[in-house]
């Protein structure tokens, strides 16, 4: 098995040459580059130009790669099957790594009692809808300009995105109503 392909299963093949470009047929990672004089290897993300380095070592027999490729969504700090708590600052760079995922976030607070009745439902959706990001907003005074920005006014608020744009609300703990904004968006 290539280098290459240990990294990222794509039946690419690397040589011995000095150094090496090469395309990938991988939704993750697009190019490689790989320098003989610094034995690492490069693996560049056409979502988001992620870069993750990789390197070898010059005394593994099997000639393996030491490290995993991550996604951008994962390095933009969310996990899928899971609700990622995000800030003011961490929100749209996990957003614009989920591309053309769906993007759920719940946006409390936390006084809030519907908020804190809805949160364990709110889990069992992120852990039922795998191919869904699922994110929590505390509207707190630190948090407060990006819930401004999106246009909160009572808590709890579902906002959904895709392709980095609200496309639908749900407001009130109604869970019913927050699934089914999930499925038409889901579904477009």
């Amino acid at each position: 098995m290539s280098l290459l392909q240990s990294a990222v299963s794509t039946p690419s093949t690397v040589s011995s040459s000095p150094s090496l470009s090469c395309a990938a047929a991988h939704p993750i990672v697009a190019s490689c580059s790989v320098s003989s004089t610094s034995n690492s290897f490069l693996l560049r993300s056409s979502s988001l130009k992620t870069v993750t380095s990789i390197s070898s070592s010059r005394n593994n027999k099997r000639k393996g790669v030491i490290g995993k490729v991550r996604s951008s969504l994962e390095t933009a700090g969310a996990t899928v099957g899971q609700v990622t708590e995000v800030t003011k600052d961490t929100f749209w760079p996990i957003v614009n790594a989920a591309e053309d995922k769906t993007v759920v976030l719940d946006m409390y607070t936390q006084w809030c009692g519907p908020c804190k009745v809805i949160a364990p439902k709110y889990q069992e959706l992120s852990e039922k809808y795998l191919d869904v990001v699922f994110l929590k907003l505390d509207c707190n005074q630190e948090n407060k300009p990006l819930a401004k920005e999106l246009g909160i006014r009572v808590v709890p608020t579902f906002k959904i995105l895709k392709h980095n744009k609200i496309v639908k609300e749900v407001t009130g703990a109604k869970i019913d109503d927050l699934v089914a904004a999930i499925e038409t968006v889901r579904s477009s």
